[in-house]
């Protein structure tokens, strides 16, 4: 299941922005993908089914979350959102990746198993 993440619940589950510097201190169990989105996005909307069925795919592998641009503009521009969709790619003990624009469901999965290491 997509979890929607405000700037507080970004602070607790995935990285502390405002007081900790450097991609080191990520807050996760497992790897995540964030998917920074608007609903007025089309490509959005279209991305939206496919991180569903990566959720449910990996469920209990990696976290998937959404932060929408429009009601989270703080912590958008914090990662220099400039275009949507964008999707970061958290994986444990390395640095997250960025990936602008639609990615389909095979692109997805060779990210998740390239950057999030997750066969």
């Amino acid at each position: 299941m997509i979890k929607e993440l405000n700037k507080e619940s970004f602070k607790e589950r995935v990285h502390d922005i405002e007081n900790e510097k450097g991609d080191s201190n990520f807050k996760g169990d497992k790897p995540c993908i964030i998917d920074f989105y608007a609903d007025w996005c089309q490509p959005c909307k279209m991305l939206a089914p496919k991180l569903e069925n990566i959720a449910k795919e990996y469920e209990g592998k990696i976290d998937v979350y959404k932060v929408n641009t429009e009601s989270e503009q703080e912590l958008s521009a914090s990662f220099g959102i400039r275009s949507i969709p964008s999707l970061l790619f958290v994986p444990m003990g390395e640095s997250p990746q960025m990936a602008a624009g639609m990615l389909d469901e095979k692109a997805l999965k060779s990210v998740i198993i390239d950057v999030l290491k997750i066969k």
